[in-house]
């Protein structure tokens, strides 16, 4: 039963939101609060591109037909479910609640529990690392890009493109800069992961607590019903279970190995919720942008549940496999020794 529990970044998550909604940071307070929040996130992607090294990119480059899958199907096949989510119930959600949900399609993936994952069950691990870690690059361009195209012809509107500008000042020029430092502070910053982890988890919770502020403030929890928030969890549901199918039986169909199968389902049916928020409070900058990541947030702890009962089987299957192998070549050479005294 435990891994269907929260793990323990999803509780402070939700203990956060209970905290915006109780004790709202408002006025002054607030545009204070915001300026810190920002800089946590520069600090947060300066760390991102300090930590990854420049070998793992180059060789994982190499298996560019996995990349190339993994990519299509986060930018591209993600976003098309998300629009087919509109037309299919278009009255069951409210236009704030299927922004988030078209949000949260073009996001990138995951890193670290796409990584782990794929490790507990046996995949690629190499190319995963190549494949989340380059998700996360591609996804600071085309995020904002696919966020103007789909809210356009969805109808929400789109952003100007001062808003990518503003992305490439506060979030690429940070992750650049982590880059350029790497050979000189990547090893020390790998090294000191645990304790730096607050860093990555803290900027998070402090723009989940500044959005769901503002958002409060605005009346956010007597906009939505209990019966909003069950259709979003619904939705995130069906949206990761058709992707899942798609990665799983479509990567056998083009003829991937078993390792990566593993993590092309891994890489390719994750969003970010490390990536998503800090790109929403500059995407949706002066909008009350509590509404639009809630979705992100159930569809995080959804898929974590979901991808550790898939990897757990993955890696049960292998066992199996393995004791099965073991057991014929015992049995061949027992036969083999009867032979022989024969």
């Amino acid at each position: 039963m435990r891994r269907f529990l929260p793990d323990t970044f999803t509780i402070l998550l939700v203990l956060t939101v209970i905290a915006a909604s109780i004790l709202p940071v408002q006025g002054v307070s607030a545009a204070r609060f915001s300026t810190a929040t920002n800089v946590a996130i520069g600090l947060l992607f300066f760390l991102h591109g300090a930590r990854l090294s420049r070998d793992v990119v180059i060789a994982g480059m190499l298996h560019w037909r996995l990349h190339l899958v993994i990519l299509l199907t986060t930018f591209a096949i993600f976003p098309l479910l998300g629009l087919a989510i509109g037309l299919a119930v278009p009255s069951l959600l409210s236009p704030a609640l299927y922004t988030g949900i078209l949000y949260l399609c073009v996001l990138p993936s995951t890193v670290q529990s796409s990584i782990a994952f794929t490790s507990i069950a046996g995949g690629n691990v190499p190319a995963a690392i190549c494949a989340a870690s380059a998700s996360n690059i591609f996804g600071m361009f085309l995020t904002p890009l696919l966020v103007g195209v789909l809210f356009s012809v969805g109808g929400h509107g789109g952003f100007s493109w001062s808003v990518l500008q503003q992305i490439m000042l506060q979030l690429l020029a940070p992750f650049v800069a982590g880059q350029l430092l790497q050979p000189f502070i990547g090893d020390w910053i790998r090294a000191k992961k645990k304790i730096l982890m607050p860093v990555d988890r803290g900027s998070i919770l402090m723009v989940v607590y500044s959005a769901f502020s503002e958002s409060v403030v605005e009346g956010l929890w007597h906009s939505f019903s209990l019966v909003d928030i069950l259709t979003v969890i619904v939705a995130c549901c069906i949206l990761l279970a058709v992707v899942l199918s798609i990665t799983m039986f479509g990567s056998r169909r083009l003829g991937f190995s078993r390792a990566d199968e593993i993590t092309i389902t891994f890489c390719g049916s994750k969003k970010s919720l490390a990536s998503g928020v800090p790109m929403a409070n500059v995407i949706f900058a002066g909008q009350g942008i509590g509404a639009i990541v809630l979705p992100l947030m159930l569809f995080h702890q959804i898929q974590l549940m979901a991808c550790a009962v898939i990897a757990q089987r993955y890696a049960d299957a292998a066992d199996r496999a393995t004791k099965g192998n073991e057991a014929e070549a015992q049995a061949q050479q027992e036969a083999a020794e009867a032979t022989s005294a024969g």
